[in-house]
């Protein structure tokens, strides 16, 4: 299987995550009849998703710093694919504990997660679509927005 094929599946894989964030604030939202009785951090999920969405039109249509190793031409600074799969995996990693108390299957899941995000990055200089530097680019993004989403989780537990 190629490289950029089975960084595309982890991709899928990542928003098949985010699907179940979203059944899950759903079925909150109708069992609690009230959107504001939605869990927070389900909630906030919105905020890293939105800025990796804004981040990537700017970097898209806007400001295009690199382009593709392979010649093509298109954007590739930072990698999305890597952007958006750190940014859903670093997400998932700080909501785990609040709805899986076995430390030990947040663990498990934690390093699931963080080997699909390694052949993410590998995969996508390995198949010649990213630079090095675009691959670095998107995990600083990804931190950046998990960073921020984490911060105000925090606010909403300590107060």
């Amino acid at each position: 299987m190629q490289w950029d094929k089975i960084s595309d599946i982890i991709l899928f894989a990542s928003f098949a995550v985010l699907a179940v964030f979203a059944i899950l604030g759903f079925c909150q939202w109708i069992k609690r009849k009230s959107l504001g009785k939605v869990d927070k951090p389900l909630l906030w999920v919105i905020l890293p998703l939105s800025l990796t969405a804004a981040t990537y039109v700017i970097f898209d249509k806007f400001l295009v710093l690199n382009t593709r190793p392979n010649g093509s031409g298109e954007p590739s600074f930072p990698s999305t694919h890597v952007m958006i799969v750190a940014t859903i995996f670093f997400i998932t990693a700080i909501i785990l504990p609040k709805y899986i108390k076995s430390k030990t299957a947040c663990a498990i899941l934690d390093l699931m997660m963080v080997a699909f995000l390694v052949f993410v990055c590998v995969g996508r200089v390995l198949a010649n679509m990213h630079w090095i530097s675009d691959v670095i680019g998107g995990l600083v993004f990804a931190t950046i927005f998990a960073t921020i989403y984490y911060l105000i989780i925090r606010r909403y537990k300590n107060g």
